[in-house]
């Protein structure tokens, strides 16, 4: 049963009826309280016969965490905690706005993940690195979409790039703060190591038979899925 199945049990309260085998820990059943507010702003509908895919549906992964997905719907929703939205709420003054890699322009999740000279290029190693060219879009919804279908509409193919763009995301969120809070700077390239390895992890970790190491990983990842 997928997340949506789960949210539109009950109509009344959506949501209510999700249901677990075992008791949550504390820290889980924060998360999931704030998956199902996110959801309450999320409409579903029946596929249509084009097959258009949203982003609000791509978010959800069956080898990305939880967390992941939950943290990518507030990413495109514009509810990350950026320094131009703490400004707008009146956290931070106007004079703190600028991007932790010192590129001189404010800090929005569009400049951020995309735009920035330094954390964007990170999309263009990891173009490299699967064997794939393509123009990043400036919209983040536009990107993802056009980043999940840039080794072709297959859909082995889509769920990997749907699966490197999440997690590409996480990435870059996670070295923003590690530099804002924690005055450590990682080279981009120790970046794309860290997609290399967190994304051969999870995809061993839902696949008792995905038998491939480091070193066909890091050359020729579509070939060791077989899709290349």
């Amino acid at each position: 049963m997928s997340v949506a199945d789960l949210f539109s049990v009950d109509s009344e309260q959506p949501g209510v009826m999700w249901r677990w085998r075992r008791r949550l820990w504390q820290w889980k059943e924060e998360m999931l309280a704030e998956c199902r507010a996110l959801l309450l702003d999320v409409l579903l509908f029946p596929n249509d016969h084009s097959g258009a895919t949203t982003d609000a549906e791509l978010v959800w992964h069956k080898q990305v965490p939880l967390k992941i997905s939950v943290f990518a719907l507030r990413f495109l929703q514009d509810r990350l905690l950026t320094k131009t939205n703490l400004i707008a709420r009146r956290v931070l003054s106007n004079d703190m706005s600028l991007c932790v890699a010192g590129c001189g322009h404010p800090e929005t999740a569009q400049h951020l993940f995309l735009l920035c000279n330094t954390f964007g290029s990170l999309w263009h190693m990891v173009r490299g690195w699967i064997g794939c060219s393509g123009v990043d879009a400036d919209n983040l919804s536009d990107h993802f979409l056009q980043f999940t279908y840039l080794t072709g509409g297959a859909k082995s193919r889509r769920s990997f790039m749907q699966l490197i763009w999440l997690l590409c995301a996480w990435v870059v969120w996670n070295e923003r703060n590690n530099r804002l809070f924690n005055n450590v700077i990682t080279l981009i390239s120790r970046l794309l190591d860290k997609v290399k390895m967190l994304s051969l992890t999870w995809l061993k970790a839902k696949k008792a038979t995905f038998v491939f190491g480091t070193q066909q990983w890091w050359s020729c990842p579509l070939v060791c899925l077989g899709i290349g």
